[in-house]
């Protein structure tokens, strides 16, 4: 994502929620409200015309994503799409154009991610984490909502992975699987970072705390 707020558009991807976590990453500092389905149905349809009809003072980001989207759904957003209110962005987020309507698909500018998507480096260092670092980095991430949260999992396994070349051990390995798992149950941000990042404590680090409880 640049600098610019994004505007509205169409995008193409599997990466459903990752796309939908950089979106609300660049639009940080407005109301960003994400609608992640497996398949997106009339009752959700008439829940983002309904938020698109709030009035709004700044951009606002309607953020709808799906494996499918039914044609009822679809045509209940047409007449919004055409004439969004003002300062409403719609993005669609969807794992191909044949789940769109051509009707749908004709109002929206579309891209289409054929490379996965691209993870910043973080300047926190797993290799050498002290406990320090650790609660600095939950303090600055303790208010994640959901989906920033899953993106944010997915850079540091990233950083550890490919930028630090790290070979994770088995419990750290564990603690992603269910950092995946918890996040989608809304487990705070705090609880799930605290969890998985104490994998990566040196031994030295994990003894003095073991020692000093």
């Amino acid at each position: 994502m640049n600098s610019e707020l994004p505007r509205s558009h169409i995008c193409i991807t599997d990466a459903i929620e990752s796309y939908a976590a950089q979106i609300t990453a660049a639009a940080a500092g407005h109301r960003v409200i994400t609608y992640l389905r497996d398949d997106f149905l009339i009752e959700d349809a008439r829940a983002v015309v309904a938020e698109a009809y709030i009035s709004e003072e700044q951009e606002k980001f309607l953020v709808l994503g799906a494996k499918s989207f039914n044609s009822v759904s679809q045509n209940a957003l047409l007449k919004m799409l055409e004439e969004p209110p003002r300062h409403i962005v719609f993005i669609l987020i969807a794992p191909q154009k044949l789940a769109l309507l051509p009707t749908v698909r004709s109002r929206l500018s579309i891209k289409k991610l054929t490379q996965p998507l691209q993870y910043e480096p973080l300047s926190l260092s797993l290799s050498r984490l002290e406990l320090s670092d650790l609660f600095d980095f939950v303090k600055a991430n303790e208010r994640l909502g959901k989906h920033e949260l899953q993106y944010l999992l997915e850079q540091l396994y990233r950083q550890a992975v490919y930028v630090e070349s790290m070979v994770l051990e088995r419990g750290q390995l564990e603690a992603f699987e269910l950092s995946y798992r918890l996040v989608r149950l809304n487990v705070k941000a705090q609880t799930l970072l605290v969890m998985l990042l104490s994998t990566f404590l040196k031994p030295t680090t994990k003894a003095v705390r073991h020692h000093a409880r």
